[in-house]
């Protein structure tokens, strides 16, 4: 409280939070007249869609707004390791300890994705980011980038507006890898 009252805090969020944890905040802060959290920092990716498994609705209604991090599950949805690739100096290629984006159900999820994109003429890259960036309860899209490249890319993915028939694409597949990268 008092870092707010001397204005080095003006509002806070929580990370990596549970449906349970945001509610029991908002609940003891509505007792206790603390300041209501804005924002929550979890995963969120074509290959990671667990927020929407009640977050997201506590998120809409309680207006507190996602800011997606991993939009791109460390690179899987860019294509560059389909096919057991390994860039040199890519995450997953440095950091064996991220397994969840290496499983067979998130290669094979990766593999309908990128051919989805390919399908329709889109970056794959663009497609991920774009689909992210428009659910409703998503304030913000954190990204990552180690080339002026990579960053023109993902801000190249503000002007993709996906149509129902990709939106639907992405949901056969959702349905038959459901959060593979959990």
């Amino acid at each position: 409280e008092k870092l707010r009252i001397s204005g080095k805090i003006r509002s806070f969020g929580v990370s990596n939070e549970t449906p349970w944890g945001v509610m029991r905040y908002l609940s003891l802060s509505e007792k206790k007249g603390f300041e209501r959290i804005i924002s929550i920092q979890n995963p969120y990716n074509l290959l990671n869609r667990t927020f929407e498994q009640g977050l997201a609705e506590i998120s809409f209604q309680e207006s507190i707004g996602l800011l997606a991090y991993s939009p791109l599950a460390f690179g899987l949805l860019t294509g560059k390791y389909f096919r057991d690739l390994q860039p040199a100096r890519a995450r997953l290629t440095l950091f064996s300890r991220f397994k969840r984006y290496q499983t067979k159900n998130a290669m094979k999820a990766t593999g309908e994705y990128l051919r989805l994109a390919n399908e329709h003429s889109l970056d794959p890259t663009q497609m991920a980011l774009a689909y992210v960036r428009t659910r409703p309860f998503v304030s913000s899209v954190l990204l990552g980038a180690t080339s002026i490249k990579q960053l023109e890319a993902n801000l190249e993915s503000l002007e993709i507006v996906l149509p129902e028939e990709i939106l639907e694409g992405i949901e056969r597949i959702h349905n038959r890898f459901p959060n593979p990268c959990t």
